[in-house]
C-alpha cells in the first residue's frame, strides 16, 4: 500500500477524523479503502463504524474496549504495516437510465449552452466507468467521479423545491442519483427506474464506496418495464465483480 502523509484529528470523544492530502483521485480512494479493510480486519473488535470521503476517513470506537489514547498509535502502525489485507471484491453497477425529454428536463438547456446535441452529452455521460466515492447527503446519493470535462456545467442559480426519485443530473464537475424526493440544485438530464435507498433491506444502499457504476440509457419503454419488475420487487441490478 502506498503511503500517504496522513493527519489524525480527534473528532468528538469517541472519533478519529484522518485526513489525506486534498485531491479527488482513484489513488486515494483506493488508498482510503485499502486503510479502511486493514483497520476492519485488525482493529475491527473495537470499531463501531467507518465513514469514508472524497479524501478523509471517520472511524468511530468502542472506548468501553479500547483506551482513546492510544487510538492513533495503533492506527499509524495499521497503516504503516506491510501486511496486505485483501479488498473485499467490488462490484460494477449498471444503472438504466432514461434520458428523453419527459425525464431529461434540463438536457435541453445545457445542450444549447454548451452547443452540443443531446445525443452527444447523452453519449458523453454514459461512457465513463465512475467510481464511488462515499455516500451521503441525502441516504442512498452517490458521490461519483470521473464525469468528463466537456459536460462540466455550473448548477442552477435558483435550486428546484422538488426533484423526482431517480432523477439523474449534473453540477459542476459531479454527476448523481437524487435517491429520494427532495429540493436539488443540480441540472436534471434523465431519470432511473431503481431504488438507491432501502431502509428496510441490508444494506439499505446496493453500492459501497470503491464500486464503480455505468450509466445505460433506455427508452420509454424500457424504463416502463423495469419500473414495474422493481415495484414487483422482481428487479436485479445488472453488476460485474471486479478487483
Amino acid at each position: 500500500m502506498n503511503l500517504y502523509k496522513l493527519t489524525y484529528k480527534p473528532l468528538g470523544s469517541i472519533a478519529v477524523l484522518i485526513s489525506w492530502p486534498k485531491l479527488i483521485n482513484t489513488d486515494i480512494l483506493t488508498n482510503i479503502n485499502l486503510f479502511r479493510h486493514k483497520i476492519r480486519a485488525d482493529m475491527g473488535e473495537y470499531v463501531l463504524e467507518m465513514t469514508p470521503a472524497y479524501n478523509s476517513l471517520a472511524v468511530f470506537f468502542d472506548t468501553t474496549k479500547i483506551k482513546y489514547s492510544s487510538v492513533v498509535t495503533d492506527l499509524k502502525e495499521v497503516y504503516a504495516s506491510k501486511d496486505q489485507k485483501l479488498l473485499t471484491a467490488n462490484k460494477i453497477w449498471k444503472i438504466p437510465v432514461c434520458y428523453e425529454d419527459e425525464y431529461g428536463i434540463d438536457l435541453g438547456t445545457m445542450a444549447k449552452s454548451k452547443k452540443l446535441t443531446k445525443k452527444k452529452i447523452i453519449e458523453l455521460h454514459s461512457k465513463p466507468l465512475y467510481d464511488v466515492y462515499f455516500i451521503g447527503f441525502l441516504p442512498g446519493f452517490l458521490y461519483l467521479g470521473g464525469l468528463l470535462p466537456e459536460l462540466e456545467y455550473p448548477r442552477k442559480a435558483n435550486p428546484r423545491l422538488q426533484v423526482k426519485q431517480g432523477d439523474v443530473a449534473l453540477a459542476g464537475n459531479q454527476t448523481g442519483i437524487y435517491p429520494r424526493v427532495s429540493p436539488g440544485g443540480w441540472n436534471i438530464i434523465g431519470n432511473s427506474p431503481l431504488i438507491f435507498f432501502n431502509k428496510d433491506e441490508f444494506p439499505p444502499c446496493f453500492a459501497v464506496s470503491g464500486d464503480k457504476l455505468k450509466f445505460v440509457p433506455i427508452d420509454k419503454q424500457k424504463y416502463a418495464e423495469i419500473q414495474k419488475e422493481v415495484a414487483a420487487g422482481s428487479y436485479e441490478i445488472e453488476s460485474e465483480i471486479y478487483g
